[in-house]
């Protein structure tokens, strides 16, 4: 049976001060007019489907939809409030709130039937001596055109992504990678979108770029020790206010069987007008 789909709060947790998309660092974010690090996108459209997994569980793991569109940045170590509206069964509507600010809003949705999957591909595999290219819009239209070469990720306890809470106990057991007893380790949303995040930084040199809106639909729900490819598709690519924006297909794979686990669409600020 369903439990009651329901708000929650936290404090928000940037699990990448280091990474090399800097905006997640201090020094970068305040030399954009932010006044901190920003937490990841993906982390953000977690804790707005938290409640999805809580209420649903595992079958929204393996079907449920999302659509996640973020307003404004979260801090690190920002309290925030998850707010849930016109909830029933199957879907809600929430809003996701931080020091009286709307930072993003989400669609989540347990379809009645099991999505179907796209068809793995082939898409030739990253090697160890690709070289990125720089994000530009020329380079950009380039890759669209030839396509972008697939990536390998590995679903384990010890990745970054493998917590979107600083306690690990404030998340669903489903999702938890910890020594508790009823920790299963299934992969979470922050991970899974955060597949299509680390894709498109490997295929060109961006910094800072930020993630503004994902569209993800679950097939499977992923195991502790899954082997994933991501296959990548630029779709769409469009200047609006300075920025330099683009639209994305991925979609994740298990390797050994090439079973589609995960389809997201997602739009990014890959480069960013000059401050």
């Amino acid at each position: 049976m369903s439990r009651k789909i329901s708000d929650w709060s936290n404090f928000a947790f940037n699990q990448v001060p280091d990474s090399d998309n800097r905006i997640h660092s201090d020094e970068m974010a305040e030399a954009y007019g932010f006044t901190g690090a920003l937490v990841p996108g993906v982390t953000v459209s977690a804790y707005l489907i938290h409640p999805a997994v809580e209420a649903w569980g595992l079958e929204w793991l393996k079907r449920g939809y999302a659509l996640v569109k973020i307003l404004a940045p979260l801090y690190d170590h920002a309290l925030f409030q998850v707010e849930v509206k016109d909830g029933d069964d199957h879907k809600y509507s929430a809003q996701l709130k931080s020091e009286e600010r709307l930072c993003a809003v989400a669609e989540v949705e347990l379809p009645g039937l099991p999505p179907l999957g796209s068809e793995y591909q082939g898409h030739p595999l990253m090697s160890g001596s690709y070289e990125p290219l720089e994000a530009t819009r020329r380079n950009m239209e380039a890759l669209r055109k030839s396509g972008c070469p697939a990536k390998k990720f590995l679903w384990s306890a010890d990745r970054e992504m493998a917590t979107y809470l600083r306690d690990q106990s404030c998340m669903p057991a489903l999702l938890r990678t910890d020594n508790a007893p009823e920790s299963q380790g299934y992969a979470n949303p922050a991970f899974l979108l955060g597949c299509a995040n680390r894709h498109l930084a490997a295929v060109a040199t961006m910094s800072p770029w930020i993630h503004m809106e994902t569209q993800s639909w679950n097939y499977q729900a992923v195991q502790l020790g899954t082997e994933l490819i991501s296959e990548m598709t630029i779709t769409d690519l469009f200047n609006k206010k300075g920025h330099e924006f683009c639209d994305c297909v991925f979609n994740l794979f298990k390797n050994d069987t090439k079973e589609c686990v995960c389809a997201i669409e997602q739009r990014a600020i890959y480069r960013m007008r000059s401050t």
